[in-house]
């Protein structure tokens, strides 16, 4: 994968997280010895793709596989411990905080708790007004007040409100001003973090509209996490499955949906109820989910896998791209037993 293929390239992206505690915490004594032993999560391991600009890539996966983290590790939210991050083929992984200053009004982040994500102290004036004025120094005040204005109306919250506090709106009256306070630095890319999940399922079709109305008109880019496979049909150009931090799959939306082919994906989707039909097609996995703290050798899906044989037990299997541009990461897939 080339560092310039795309708005956004991640490779061999990595995040552990230590939850070890103090020294004291990681000492244990055992057989007349003092040993000490360190916790790891291991949330994202070795993650590759490139998104492209004016696509939505939708990340999916259980809870837990590490999907939030890979969406604030792309943004710098977190340092990765391993990889690389390329925004327009500059390699941004590396920079300092006030190196990263510039690329921070060209990717923005919409949170998945609208609740949380806004400060309760702060009017919705002072909540968008706070990022224009931050990256643009010279901006006029009449430039400001006309700036809010625009992305509100265009958001769908009356310019009338903007002396308000949160607790003064609904939940997707919030997510929207969440929206707008992205919007207002005039982005490129925009991660956005199950922005849908808290709100009430008659909201969610009025927000993911709204987020895909803002991508036509200013060319962003989206990379979405989310658990909601109804929403990834409706929103995705491609959609990455990710199982334990790993990807596993990665394809258009349409190829996904109608020819997925690694056996976790062939699962997960089974599991969306399809209107009419009599006996449902479920895949039951059997077997238990490891944790991320004691990742299984091999491929960390051969536990649950009905196409499991000795080399997924042992060979952790690489990303391959197929002749349909899709990638797959299974042993199984690629000696034709699926």
């Amino acid at each position: 994968m080339e560092k310039n293929n795309g708005l956004l390239t991640i490779k061999n992206l990595t995040k552990h997280f230590d939850i070890s505690g103090g020294l004291l915490d990681q000492l244990s004594f055992s057989n007349g010895k003092i040993s000490r032993k360190r916790t790891v999560v291991k949330a994202v391991n070795d993650v590759s793709f490139s998104i492209q600009p004016g696509e939505t890539l939708s990340v999916v996966g259980e809870s837990g596989c590490g999907k939030s983290t890979l969406a604030r590790t792309v943004l710098g939210l977190y340092p990765p411990n391993s990889g690389e991050i390329y925004y327009r083929g500059d390699r941004i992984d590396t920079l300092s905080s006030k190196e990263m200053l510039p690329y921070r009004a060209k990717m923005q982040m919409i949170f998945q708790d609208p609740y949380a994500s806004l400060n309760p102290r702060m009017t919705v004036a002072r909540t968008l007004e706070e990022p224009v004025v931050f990256h643009n120094k010279s901006i006029s005040n009449d430039e400001v007040q006309k700036k809010v204005e625009d992305v509100m109306e265009q958001v769908g919250v009356d310019p009338k409100w903007v002396d308000r506090y949160p607790h003064e709106f609904s939940g997707g009256q919030r997510q929207r001003i969440s929206i707008a306070r992205a919007l207002m630095v005039d982005p490129e890319f925009v991660v956005a973090d199950e922005p849908v999940s808290a709100l009430d399922v008659s909201i969610q079709a009025q927000i993911l509209n709204l987020m895909m109305d803002a991508q036509e008109k200013r060319g962003l880019t989206y990379l979405f996490i989310t658990h909601d496979l109804s929403v990834v049909k409706h929103i995705s150009t491609r959609v990455a499955v990710m199982y334990l931090g790993t990807l596993c799959e990665l394809a258009t939306v349409r190829e996904l949906f109608d020819s997925r082919r690694h056996p976790y994906t062939k699962a997960l989707l089974s599991a969306i109820p399809i209107l009419g039909e009599r006996k449902p097609k479920h895949i039951k996995l059997k077997g238990e989910v490891p944790t991320p703290i004691n990742l299984p050798p091999g491929c960390i899906f051969h536990g649950r896998c009905e196409y499991v044989n000795d080399r997924c037990k042992e060979e952790k299997p690489k990303i391959r791209v197929l002749d349909s541009g899709a990638q797959v990461a299974c042993h199984a897939v690629e000696e034709g037993r699926i």
